[in-house]
């Protein structure tokens, strides 16, 4: 008699813990889910419907495909055949390779390349090439200069290479009525100084200034000066 309520203690024991601990849930339970493959159902339509076009990328998981859901609640999903990522060998293909760069372009010399010009020229070969440079070199002798009809018309170059005095150094007299105004007014008519130079020389220059050009009788109208073409031949 005693066993037997020794033994009802025991199992009473024993259902009072077993209610009180806690329940294990199931490893194919998804979150807020009874069965793991419906949440990914559900996941899938929700990606779906975020991107828009109805359509999505989406890998299959090996519960999924054991046929716990039909193809059209697949379909519904955005789900498919031809929808899924393409394999890496289609893209190695040659279709999907971007074409490599050409390394080498014909438009561009290589002759600043030693190993380039090295691997095609040899010591013998720059010799030749440099023989046959030296034989098609045409060397043009000098010849005489041509002699001038003396029809040129005024040379500056010569007058100042022999003018016997320099810019500002009165050499030649003038009249009392040239006027600083008649300068300018005259002055500004001519495009340049060896311009101006060359008319005040064609004109009686420098002995007479018709124009007033020259009005400090240094023998240069304008402004002109003779200081670069001395410096051009050393003196």
């Amino acid at each position: 008699m005693n066993d037997v309520k020794t033994l009802g203690a025991i199992v009473a024991v024993l259902l009072t813990l077993q209610a009180c601990s806690p329940q294990v849930p199931a490893s194919n339970a998804g979150p807020g889910f009874n069965d793991y493959a419906e949440y990914e159902l559900d996941r899938a339509r929700r990606e779906a419907a975020l991107t828009g076009s109805g359509t999505t990328t989406f890998e299959v998981p090996a519960q999924v495909q054991t046929g716990a859901i039909g193809a059209s609640d697949l379909a519904a999903a955005g789900i498919g055949a031809g929808q899924t990522a393409a394999p890496m060998s289609a893209m190695n293909s040659p279709a999907m390779t971007p074409a490599a760069p050409a390394s080498n372009n014909v438009g561009i010399s290589d002759e600043q390349d030693f190993d380039a010009v090295a691997s095609r020229e040899s010591i013998q070969s720059d010799a030749e090439r440099r023989a046959a440079q030296a034989a098609a070199r045409e060397q043009i002798m000098p010849t005489a200069l041509p002699t001038r009809s003396g029809h040129e018309g005024v040379n500056i170059v010569e007058y100042a290479l022999n003018a016997p005095n320099r810019k500002g150094q009165e050499w030649y007299s003038r009249s009392i009525f040239a006027t600083k105004g008649r300068f300018e007014r005259n002055c500004v008519k001519y495009a340049s100084p060896d311009a101006a130079q060359r008319d005040f020389l064609a004109s009686g220059g420098p002995e007479r200034d018709r124009k007033g050009i020259d009005p400090d009788g240094d023998g240069f109208a304008c402004g002109w000066d003779p200081a670069p073409f001395l410096l051009a031949a050393g003196r």
